[in-house]
């Protein structure tokens, strides 16, 4: 009996665990991997994956090279801020919504710093190191979008210097 009840938690087996809010809302974790500036792996198994994919709920950070695409302007920095500051470092989950997957299943979340509890969505956009992406609503995109006019204003981050081909295409395609 322990024996199954070990292979079902391993392999999360639908139901047994309950779903996204009872598994990971407002819980505590250890980052274990860094993808890029807005995306991450913490360290609970997720159906058959080691680890769960995070994505950053609200923020949209440049990209960096990968499978023959260019990287984007401030990609590397915004990447490598985000290792700086969550790489193996606990941090605390929150869902928001009614969504809490995006279409290639990763967790739609909002990061929290837990030793600090730095609200890493929000301070990634304050920096310039991350768009606020108003292509989906949640609870706090009109206070991304203040903190990226604010960063904008100041001329922080991704903001140095950019111009608009520079920007992500739907940033270049659509009017907020």
């Amino acid at each position: 009996m322990l024996l199954l009840l070990a292979i079902l938690d391993h392999l999360t087996y639908p139901g047994w665990l309950g779903d996204d809010r009872t598994r990971y809302d407002q819980k505590i974790f250890t980052c274990v991997n860094v993808v890029d500036g807005d995306t991450l792996d913490i360290n609970v198994p997720d159906g058959r994956y080691q680890h769960t994919r995070i994505r950053l709920w609200g923020v949209d950070t440049p990209e960096v090279a990968k499978s023959g695409r260019p990287e984007m302007h401030f990609g590397q920095q915004a990447w490598d801020y985000s290792k700086q500051r969550l790489l193996n470092q606990p941090v605390r989950i929150e869902l928001a919504g009614s969504r809490t997957r995006d279409r290639w299943g990763r967790l739609l979340a909002y990061v929290y710093l837990a030793d600090s509890n730095t609200f890493y969505n929000a301070e990634l956009v304050t920096t310039g190191h991350a768009y606020a992406d108003w292509r989906f609503d949640h609870p706090h995109l009109q206070e991304f979008l203040d903190r990226e006019e604010s960063a904008s204003n100041q001329n922080v981050g991704l903001w140095v210097a950019i111009t608009p081909d520079q920007m992500p295409r739907w940033r270049r395609n659509s009017e907020r």
